[in-house]
């Protein structure tokens, strides 16, 4: 049954007039190579990394940052998502809420609501963009397609069930004439998929399962997905990670790797075939996913030309795979990691048996909470620096028999586990310098070629490091929970700085800039 939507409140009919034909230049193109005055997807552009090429604001001067505006979205939870740039328009969400905003003055252009639900509001990740529409995934897992200058409800299609324990995070991926979108969640029997939608009806094109391979079909179930893949228009290949298996702490009933679950895996997005699939957690007993973000890059590689794909894993693995064939390249830890007896000859770690929860408890590293998760990472690819905000962890898991042969059956009870922000030299997987976060911090990671890294630690501080050496540049306090990963943009020659704390997001800028001349005047005439 499709939703009946609460009206798109309108709060600046002006600003909605001046749109005019915005957001119509929105295409393949502008998806892979985005103008500086943008940030129309997820990730930036399709390869994850990351990275702005923007520098007006660098080492020498990034102290001198100052606020430009604030928004307050009045939201409780922190914002999770990550923002889309579009003709100075930026559009971002928390569950069952999208807004558009002026992104020179943060002033409201609309805020679209929908119904309440009974879904499991755990957060939101963000809108796509497609010449006029936007594309966007309710938290009990329906696409949506909205017109872009006003928020209205184009089409509403149910993606998968969530009274059956399966709802959505993600920011949908924009490739060609797809919309590819997918599910979440860890209840059994419930199988992850990918599935290609058309832009402009949200009818099925095609949809891959990830549990469903010949001879595992009826065993494992799970492989859900709660990120946004990457893409090489090159190679014509998507990638994608995929989540755990369920049962969750409990193996026995699902014997072997359970492929593809814990996969990273390339797909063809005009049909959605499988061409390869990589597996950082066969056989997963300990909820590590590997949904985390496949980052690609071209790269020198011991002397070769390689298109590469990384990936820091939630398992506490770093991987460099040939992102043609999906050959390991580098496999390697970013932090302490005691359940594997090492990498077979695919570069996929073997996990120990004995190291699966027990009744009498198992000490594990990492956590459940994983040595990443779904904190965003960024490539510099001027230091050949993959920069990840990593939490070194141990936890005793348990499994209790007790609770039967499904559901997680079992628990786990964190230890020790500090936030640091690792960079990875990506030729041989070594740690070139760490930043001590304190505890565990939710922020992404972006970078410049300004020489700087943007991200936030776990008590309320943006930060602004040296890239080539981890340094505080940079700092400012906020007080709130920053579960977001910046992304930089220029305006009116303008470069700017926006992240996100709380249920506020904040822009930064050089001084001298109009909109922070605006904010100094204001506080001056209170």
């Amino acid at each position: 049954m499709k939703h009946l939507f609460k009206s798109v409140r309108v709060l600046s009919l002006v600003a909605v007039c001046a749109l005019g034909a915005s957001a119509q230049s929105v295409d393949s193109n502008m998806l892979k190579n985005p103008p500086k005055d943008s940030w129309p997807g997820f990730h930036g552009d399709y390869s994850g990394r990351r990275h702005s090429a923007l520098t007006q604001i660098n080492t020498g001067n990034v102290q001198n940052m100052t606020p430009a505006w604030t928004f307050q979205t009045g939201q409780t939870q922190p914002i999770k998502a990550t923002p889309i740039l579009v003709d100075g328009i930026l559009y971002f969400t928390m569950p069952d809420n999208i807004w558009a905003i002026d992104a020179r003055t943060g002033h409201t252009i609309w805020h679209f609501t929908a119904p309440p639900n009974k879904a499991f509001h755990i957060g939101q990740r963000g809108v796509s963009i497609l010449k006029d529409k936007l594309y966007y995934m309710s938290s009990d897992a329906h696409a949506m397609a909205l017109d872009a200058k006003t928020g209205k409800v184009l089409w509403d299609v149910v993606v998968a069930d969530s009274n059956k324990g399966q709802w959505s995070t993600m920011s949908p991926l924009i490739i060609g004439n797809h919309v590819i979108v997918g599910a979440s969640g860890d209840f059994d029997n419930l199988q992850g998929f990918i599935r290609s939608l058309d832009p402009d009806t949200g009818a099925t094109q095609w949809n891959w399962v990830a549990t469903d391979p010949v001879g595992t079909k009826g065993k494992t179930t799970g492989g859900n997905v709660w990120m946004t893949g990457t893409y090489d228009p090159d190679l014509h290949l998507m990638y994608w990670g995929t989540g755990n298996p369920t049962p969750v702490l409990n193996g026995k009933p699902r014997p072997g790797d359970n492929l593809y679950t814990c996969s990273i895996v390339a797909l063809d997005p005009d049909t959605g075939t499988l061409k390869w699939a990589f597996q950082p957690s066969p056989h997963d007993t300990h909820d590590w996913d590997a949904v985390e973000i496949p980052v690609l890059a071209d790269v020198d590689f011991k002397g070769q030309k390689r298109k590469v794909l990384m990936q820091a894993s939630r398992n506490g693995y770093f991987f460099v795979i040939d992102r043609t064939n999906g050959k390991s390249l580098v496999t390697t830890t970013f932090g302490p990691v005691n359940w594997s007896k090492g990498v077979d000859e695919r570069g996929e770690p073997i996990p120990d048996p004995e190291k699966e929860p027990t009744p009498d408890g198992r000490l594990i590293a990492p956590d459940e909470g994983g040595m990443t998760n779904f904190r965003s990472p960024s490539f510099d690819p001027k230091t050949g620096l993959f920069i990840v905000s990593a939490s070194p962890s141990y936890s005793v898991y348990f499994s209790k028999p007790a609770d039967g042969a499904y559901g997680w059956a079992g628990a786990d009870y964190g230890v020790w586990s500090k936030g640091v922000l690792e960079a990875i030299d990506y030729r041989t997987g070594k740690i070139r310098w760490s930043h001590e976060l304190g505890r565990r911090a939710g922020s992404g990671v972006m970078t410049t070629d300004g020489g700087l890294t943007f991200s936030g630690d776990a008590d309320g501080n943006f930060l602004g490091l040296d890239t080539a050496t981890g340094k505080t540049l940079w700092h400012s306090g906020t007080g709130g929970n920053i579960s977001s990963t910046p992304i930089s943009y220029e305006l009116d020659g303008k470069q700017v700085v926006l992240m996100s704390s709380g249920g506020v997001m904040y822009a930064w800028m050089l001084p001298g800039s109009p909109a922070a001349k605006a904010t100094s005047t204001k506080k001056a005439a209170k």
